[in-house]
């Protein structure tokens, strides 16, 4: 097994930095380098540049219109945007509900749908959870009733990321309840803007409304926007989840972090033993493990990529991905926030809504954040918010499982 990337992949990687470093918006770099809050307009902007370029469906076959990638390309893709600062692509859209649409949807869903979805001009949500089926996804019971040439969609979902900004939805619905409970249930897509659709937004512990409740009052769905045959969709829905699973694990992301949790230590005298003495050494060491972590994450994603480039079966892994990378990104945020001490606490939400997220600080030379921008974000922000990567896209609990089946035998 060959872990080197070839003289034509390390070409590919050049150009694609070469790309990215000449097409990325700098503020926009400046917000993610230092976890600064993002937009709507940031997020959906970089989609737009990406999607004129063809590059927004990255993982797409050229079919489809995407550029046909193979393996390594999409991850050296992935890591030159996620070392240049640029924002995760959101993914309901190109990374979820478009694979599906492509593999189970028909001719006229493809051409209705795809388009949108790869210039980045549609947001996407994705509606799976609901109160008291989350992990357990096969006890959804938003209902979809039948009747003529439309479905009649009542109940909730709920964790619904970004969905304040949704256009369009894809949800799992009952329309049956005989049988096993994934024997019932539908892949529909829906239009947010259909009259009975509501949304309501959650205030999260960072005082942020990243996730929401999506709400259905007998919403008409055309019978058009069933994706495949009715009660199959607990099969899209397993192929969806291995795309998005892999996607949590995010190993590019976790390496751009850890250089910037290098950069704080060294800002908060943590860094230089010499200077800091035992507790230097210390907080120096828990990076260092977090470090090997991380190039253990790399080495299992490359492993599964030489599988991938040689023919070979893939690693069914995508459980295991998705375990190492939610535990690291949670744990590279809580070292974060340990380095900067008191000074990662401030959350001065009416300051943030008016534009000031504290990079303003250096520039004006006020007092208390000592250091520069790279500590004034609200780290701690970031550490109540990653709480949920080990929940969402299916309990760590629940991966175990998974790999102590499909794995251990």
């Amino acid at each position: 097994m060959d872990l080197n990337f070839t003289p034509e992949e390390q070409q590919f990687r050049e150009d694609v930095r070469v790309w990215v470093r000449a097409h990325l918006p700098a503020e926009i770099s400046h917000k993610v380098h230092n976890s600064l809050r993002l937009s709507r307009d940031d997020m959906q902007r970089w989609a737009r540049i990406l999607g004129k370029q063809g590059w927004l469906g990255w993982g797409w076959p050229k079919e489809f219109g995407g550029p046909g990638w193979n393996a390594v390309q999409k991850h050296l893709f992935e890591e030159e945007c996620a070392l240049a600062g640029a924002p995760r692509i959101i993914p309901f859209g190109p990374v979820m509900v478009a694979p599906v649409i492509m593999a189970f949807g028909n001719a006229e869903q493809q051409q209705r749908f795809l388009p949108g979805i790869a210039s980045g001009e549609v947001w996407w949500s994705q509606g799976y959870s609901e109160p008291g089926s989350g992990s357990d996804l096969a006890s959804v019971k938003c209902r979809a009733e039948r009747q003529g040439d439309h479905y009649l969609v009542n109940g909730q979902k709920t964790w619904t990321t970004l969905g304040q900004y949704g256009e369009w939805i894809f949800c799992l619905v009952r329309t049956s309840t005989e049988g096993k409970p994934q024997t019932g249930i539908s892949f529909l897509l829906i239009d947010m803007k259909t009259s009975g659709v509501s949304v309501r937004p959650i205030k999260l512990l960072d005082g942020e409304c990243e996730v929401n409740e999506v709400f259905f009052d007998n919403v008409k769905v055309p019978i058009e926007n069933l994706i495949g045959e009715e009660n199959k969709g607990w099969t899209y829905a397993k192929h969806l989840l291995s795309h998005e699973r892999t996607n949590i694990a995010d190993v590019n992301r976790a390496k751009r972090e850890l250089e910037r949790l290098k950069r704080i230590a060294k800002a908060e005298g943590l860094w230089d033993v010499a200077a800091g003495g035992s507790e230097a050494l210390r907080f120096r060491d828990e990076i260092a493990r977090l470090e090997v972590d991380v190039v253990a994450l790399e080495m299992l994603v490359l492993r599964v990529l030489s599988a991938e480039k040689s023919g070979k079966q893939s690693l069914d892994i995508a459980a295991l991905l998705k375990i190492r990378g939610s535990e690291i990104q949670q744990r590279y945020s809580e070292l974060m926030m340990l380095a900067a001490g008191p000074f990662s606490l401030p959350l001065m939400l009416d300051a943030m809504e008016a534009g000031w997220q504290g990079d303003q600080a250096a520039a004006v030379g006020l007092g208390g954040f000592p250091g520069g921008d790279v500590r004034c974000a609200p780290l701690a922000s970031t550490y109540f918010n990653y709480r949920k990567t080990t929940i969402y896209g299916g309990s760590n609990e629940i991966q175990r499982n998974i790999v102590s089946q499909t794995v251990l035998g």
